[in-house]
């Protein structure tokens, strides 16, 4: 077989049922109709190479990467708030917009935070599963490299889903989300990298406060990275960088990395000065959501770190 007849046989199998470009997908959940968007790359973009793999033929499934959208928001909408898919296209990823629930086009995920609020809310956990066993039907993803990310709930959502579905999600990057207040400890070191703004008034740095909704309860921010920093197993000492003042707004970014020790993983942390509830290099659409940094590009910092992550191999894999 030639060699461009194998490479070719070799795309088809990764492309799966789903064409390049926007499809919404609609599945059944415990009774109830769930939906998601997919985002697939153009047919000149080959799936992302795993970590060390330096092969120039392609023969890998597409990695996925999870993106949660925010308290009242949706797919959509997350969609255009992030602008995912344009970083999807450029490095080669599957972008996947799951749809919470809710009344309306306002949704929310269950990601573990109690309260009459979510106390009758389907298990979002279970809507994760039965995504990616529908996408994996649709397309030849990689199974040891899929990964979430979100903002706000979204963000508390990756981290809930990390302690829910260690053997599912290789690496976590949650922005302006924290942990609901969840003492499982984590059943393997999952990868975290964090992105908060000093002046997040909706998830604030140091936890709810007399105007954060009662039915809503979190961990402050360095709790959260401090619980994680235990579980993954870290070194103690810590490298901190103050990032460059490049958009000239007077603000700073500080990115803290904490290495992973014996059979660990890292935690990375980008503090923002003064930033609001916003996606960092992107402008923020809302301006009660406070201000954004376009200091650092979160899509690019987010990939970057997934890609050199991945699940241990399972023995048949």
């Amino acid at each position: 077989m030639s060699g461009l007849l194998l490479s070719g046989l070799l795309l088809a199998a990764a492309a799966g049922g789903l064409e390049p470009g926007e499809h919404t997908r609609e599945l059944q959940v415990e009774g109830e109709t769930r939906s998601y968007l997919v985002h697939v790359p153009p047919e000149s973009v080959s799936p992302a190479l795993p970590p060390g793999d330096s092969r120039k033929q392609q023969r890998t499934g597409w990695p996925v990467v999870l993106v949660f959208h925010g308290g009242h928001g949706n797919a959509r909408m997350m969609q255009r708030f992030c602008g995912m898919n344009e970083t999807a296209d450029r490095s080669g990823f599957v972008a996947v917009y799951p749809n919470g629930t809710g009344n309306g086009r306002g949704l929310s995920f269950h990601a573990g935070l109690g309260g009459l609020l979510f106390r009758n809310k389907p298990d979002d956990v279970v809507f994760v599963e039965a995504l990616l066993a529908d996408l994996s039907r649709s397309i030849h993803i990689d199974s040891r490299r899929v990964y979430a990310t979100g903002m706000s709930n979204g963000g508390m959502m990756s981290y809930h889903l990390a302690r829910s579905l260690p053997e599912r999600i290789a690496a976590i990057a949650p922005v302006a989300g924290t942990m609901p207040p969840d003492d499982r400890p984590l059943k393997r070191p999952v990868p975290l990298m964090h992105f908060h703004g000093t002046e997040d008034r909706l998830v604030p740095w140091d936890g709810p406060n007399n105007r954060t909704a009662r039915y809503l309860r979190f961990l402050p921010v360095d709790e959260t990275v401090g619980r994680w920093r235990k579980d993954n197993l870290t070194v103690d000492q810590l490298v901190e960088q103050k990032l460059p003042d490049t958009d000239g707004d007077g603000r700073h970014v500080y990115r803290t990395e904490w290495a992973a020790g014996e059979n660990g993983a890292p935690v990375i942390l980008y503090r923002i000065d003064g930033g609001g509830h916003t996606w960092p290099g992107r402008a923020p659409r809302l301006r009660l959501l406070g201000d954004s940094t376009l200091d650092i590009p979160a899509n690019e910092l987010i990939w970057q770190f997934f890609s050199q992550h991945q699940l241990p191999e399972r023995p048949g894999q």
